[in-house]
């Protein structure tokens, strides 16, 4: 039963990979090119539609919290993918970011005392090495900044996602999601007016990529993502984030036609070989952990008509 619910929570939690990873189609076909109005307009709606949901207004903590998680999971890190996607060719952007899993373990162990596990440490190093197989090819022009931006976004959200597993405890997933997107909302708006102007004309295309965009891959996505952080761990659910890549793949062959290349298979299934192995590890440390569990309730050995004795018995008896 514990590792059918586990297969069913990395389900939940590839939605968000794989809803990301469609955004790669949407943004160059539809979407206008500028960066902060994109986060905007992808956050702020997406936040208010979960609030509607949620009933509910951050208190105490959780309003700087919400600032904090929504300038580095949602806006200023929806700006910089933004701005990636500019710099960067789309294979080198996702090679860069396909770093996360290894970076969001460093961070559960520092900040949630997780230590990392060797199977999902190497299911990241596979999973680098795997998009890179799939999406690099030949001598690649990378701009410095574009490079920059791309670690800084990475590192910027597996910060981000592991302050929201550690601040998750009594907080409804759905309203702490929407708090987050909110917050990256406004703090990024007032950027965009200085930067950027008035907001980009969108024509009926665009508005229904943004609908898309913000319905299915923010809301959806994002509500997915977290959900999955509380039940399988930064460590775990940064490996499933690998299928974001997989899917740009796979709708670039599906929607524009571009024929799948031998070296790109190989990335793939390298990509869904790692997803599989940090899974694996998982299970096994849950399985091992749940008999450890089961052993220190059983009685010892030779131990007959053993009886659990409560906190008041024990009162009673001190007596």
């Amino acid at each position: 039963m514990e590792a059918i619910s586990r297969l069913r929570w990395v389900a939940v939690t590839a939605i968000a990979p794989v809803a990301w990873g469609s955004t790669y189609v949407v943004t160059r076909a539809v979407l206008p090119p500028e960066p902060l109005w994109g986060a905007v307009l992808r956050a702020l709606p997406a936040g208010l539609l979960l609030l509607l949901v949620a009933r509910r207004r951050p208190r105490g903590a959780w309003w700087w919290r919400s600032a904090v998680l929504g300038v580095l999971n949602t806006g200023g890190f929806f700006a910089l993918v933004y701005a990636v996607a500019q710099l960067l060719p789309s294979g080198v952007a996702a090679t860069l970011m396909a770093a996360a899993p290894l970076a969001m373990t460093a961070f559960a162990w520092l900040l949630l005392g997780q230590r990392p596990r060797l199977l999902a440490l190497l299911g990241g190093v596979a999973g680098v090495g795997g998009v890179a197989v799939m999406l690099l090819g030949g001598r690649v022009a990378a701009d410095p900044l574009g490079v920059a931006a791309a670690v800084l976004a990475m590192l910027l959200s597996s910060l981000g996602y592991v302050l929201a597993t550690r601040w998750a405890s009594g907080i409804d997933v759905v309203a702490s999601t929407a708090w987050q997107l909110v917050a990256g909302g406004l703090i990024v708006l007032p950027v965009a007016l200085v930067v950027e102007g008035a907001p980009p004309a969108l024509d009926v295309p665009a508005v229904l990529g943004f609908a898309y965009v913000t319905v299915v891959a923010t809301a959806l996505a994002f509500l997915a993502w977290f959900a999955g952080l509380r039940r399988l761990g930064p460590a775990t659910a940064g490996l499933v984030g690998l299928l974001n890549p997989v899917t740009g793949v796979l709708l670039g062959a599906v929607v524009a036609g571009e024929a799948l290349t031998g070296r790109q298979l190989l990335g793939l299934a390298i990509v869904l070989a790692a997803v599989a192995l940090g899974q694996l590890g998982a299970g096994r440390r849950a399985g091992a952990a749940g008999q450890s569990a089961s052993a220190s309730r059983k009685p010892r050995v030779g131990a007959k008509n053993v009886v659990p004795v409560t906190a008041v018995e024990k009162s009673s008896i001190r007596s």
